[in-house]
């Protein structure tokens, strides 16, 4: 009797340890006294890797930025997010001056304050952050704990759950942009940018043929594409005619940008690459379609990315003063 007492006692055990493992991160730091809310219509999956992805934000706390600031935690939370990705203009209008600039408070420390946003942030350069400093951003990294950008264009490589890696290649588009390089007082230090060496970086770096990489994922400001107010802009048409094709080459699973005020999924026919627009991070501008267009919409938010085996899922989140939701859901698989 004491031995069947005593089994019934540790199978009970077992299964409510395994039923506290089926909750997700969400109610579990809700157990835990977390007082966020959840997002309508955010998807968790077990084993997954996932992070957050930002873009054009830094408007101290104005526009749509509390919004999406506060909406980003949520989703960290739900997804146990491992990182946050920013593609740039980080500082508007004119970027940082100083490691000391304000701007780092009253644009990022004070906006971004739910607790779980103290992960790691990667973090590109957009066209604003070239009209200040760009080395006081770089060497913010050793101020702050969650603060990443090691150099104007960098590398990192994650372990995930299926033992596989995910390559995240994070760019510096500014010095491919043609129109820059005729303003150089605007654009601090752009024409001293060295893209040639830069393009045999990102080449060298994508031509990794390690069976243990599953995806390649480039980060970067400007668009390969736009449906949006930079439809038919000439920087956009020729940016595309540096890249695309070689993301094409080199398999890249993903493209992830900004630049653009809104939340973009694009994939043209006959490419390989899907590009994924996230630069609603607070000003939001008009967006629209274009040939390959998968999903637009003209809203403040950010984007989900969630890495399950073979499969990839990104998740486009609306976040305004009522909360957040999930807009669209856009699956891929390798």
């Amino acid at each position: 009797m004491k031995y069947t007492l005593f089994t019934i006692l540790a199978l009970s055990g077992c299964l409510y340890g395994q039923a506290q493992d089926r909750i997700s991160p969400f109610e579990y730091e809700k157990q835990t006294g977390y007082t966020g809310k959840n997002i309508q219509g955010l998807s968790y999956s077990e084993d997954s890797f996932n992070f957050v992805v930002l873009g054009d934000f830094g408007r101290v706390g104005d526009y749509y930025q509390r919004d999406v600031a506060r909406e980003m935690g949520h989703a960290t939370v739900a997804l146990d997010a491992e990182f946050i990705l920013s593609v740039g203009d980080n500082f508007y209008p004119d970027g940082v001056q100083s490691t000391r600039d304000y701007h780092w408070i009253s644009s990022f420390e004070a906006i971004y304050t739910d607790p779980n946003l103290y992960r790691p942030w990667y973090v590109a350069l957009g066209n604003h952050d070239y009209r200040g400093n760009v080395q006081a951003q770089i060497d913010y990294s050793a101020v702050s704990r969650r603060w990443n950008m090691p150099d104007r264009y960098y590398k990192k490589t994650f372990e995930l759950e299926n033992g596989k890696k995910l390559l995240l290649l994070v760019m510096d588009t500014n010095p491919f942009i043609k129109s820059y390089h005729k303003n150089p007082e605007k654009y601090d230090g752009i024409v001293a940018q060295d893209t040639a060496a830069q393009l045999r970086w990102l080449e060298q770096e994508l031509a990794n043929n390690d069976p243990s990489i599953g995806w390649k994922m480039v980060v970067g400001h400007h668009p390969l594409y736009s449906g949006g107010v930079r439809k038919e802009s000439k920087d956009t048409k020729q940016f595309e005619q540096q890249f695309a094709d070689l993301f094409d080459k080199y398999r890249v699973d993903a493209y992830i940008c900004g630049h653009e005020h809104d939340l973009q999924i694009i994939k043209p026919a006959g490419r390989f690459t899907t590009q994924y627009l996230s630069g609603a991070g607070s000003e939001v501008r008009q967006s629209g379609e274009r040939e390959g267009t998968i999903f637009a919409a003209t809203e403040p938010g950010f984007l989900t990315f969630s890495i399950v085996n073979n499969q990839l899922i990104v998740q486009v989140v609306k976040a305004n003063a009522d909360g957040g939701t999930v807009l669209y859901q856009h699956f891929s698989s390798k």
